[in-house]
């Protein structure tokens, strides 16, 4: 059994874009922190910051007393637990598996009732904040899951996150808030896009147009961060479309499956897709302006290209 008066031994499985940055956080934070992923460049980068990597949880030198799992969806997140070389046969009783990837509530329940049968804890813990945060051990975290779960995962995620909020005591309760946060991201996302596209077509200097928003009651969030990407015309993902693409799509599904009706969503939705389908999907999310036609859009200068 997992004893939580030690640091415990850290595992990040996917080192994306956010996973890398969870895993050097860690390392900085003085955690033994091992990194799982397929791509030999992720794990010279982790092993250069003194990590230990693996390509498969089949292959970790530890039997990790934390795991986060950080890939893209619920199939994903399976496939790493119970598919070939899976972490779960190799965990001991007592271990703590952190699911961060965003799914429908019903997968983090299904996931938490299978390791519940091999006395593995699950908390629901999907993640905001992009890379950035992620590396300065910044983000904010909506987890559910049982105390004893947060309990072990405390100090893990005390130096992961500026905000861990406990949402609930059961599974899915952390993934339907992270779909509330998806929703409005990529609403406001395309709205920021609509509203630049608009008023460059009418004859507003892009630049002049974003300093009036920020300080004005259009503001949002999104338009304040992404806005400069469309400025510098510069789509290097942070964020990528198809990452909204996936978000929505599981938002809109879980509303078609209640019949609850998500409007905002599915204009949205329509938009990614279609900025997916003009191959822009693993751009960054604020390339969705670009399906709008006709506009003069800022290019990237020259000296910048990389």
């Amino acid at each position: 059994m997992t004893d939580i008066s030690r640091q415990p031994v850290t595992a990040v499985i996917g080192l994306g874009s956010m996973g890398m940055g969870m895993a050097q956080t860690l390392i900085r934070a003085g955690f033994e922190t091992h990194g799982c992923d397929l791509r030999p460049e992720s794990l010279e980068t982790l092993i250069a910051a003194s990590g230990h990597g693996a390509a498969t949880p089949g292959e970790l030198s530890v039997t990790p007393d934390v795991t986060f799992i950080v890939v893209v969806n619920a199939a994903q997140t399976r496939s790493v637990l119970f598919g070939d070389n899976g972490l779960a046969a190799r965990l001991t009783p007592g271990a703590l598996v952190v699911g961060c990837a965003t799914c429908d509530p019903d997968d983090a329940r299904a996931i938490a009732a299978e390791l519940a049968v091999l006395d593995i804890d699950y908390l629901d813990a999907p993640i905001s904040g992009g890379s950035v945060k992620a590396a300065a051990g910044e983000m904010t975290i909506m987890a559910s899951g049982p105390s004893t779960a947060f309990a072990k995962a405390r100090s893990a995620l005390d130096a992961l996150a500026r905000h861990v909020f406990e949402v609930g005591t059961e599974p899915g309760q952390g993934s339907q808030v992270k779909l509330v946060n998806q929703l409005l991201a990529g609403v406001h996302i395309a709205a920021a896009a609509e509203a630049m596209a608009y008023g460059i077509q009418g004859g507003c200097d892009p630049n002049v147009l974003y300093e009036v928003i920020t300080q004005s009651a259009g503001n949002s969030w999104m338009f304040e961060n992404r806005v400069p990407h469309i400025l510098a015309g510069d789509y290097n993902p942070h964020s990528a479309v198809d990452i909204f693409v996936k978000d929505l799509g599981i938002v809109a599904a879980t509303g078609q499956a209640t019949k609850f009706p998500l409007p905002m969503t599915a204009q949205a939705l329509t938009m990614f897709t279609q900025a997916s389908a003009m191959g822009y999907g693993r751009e960054d999310d604020a390339g969705v302006i670009r399906v709008f036609p006709g506009v003069d859009l800022p290019a990237r200068a020259a000296n910048d290209e990389g």
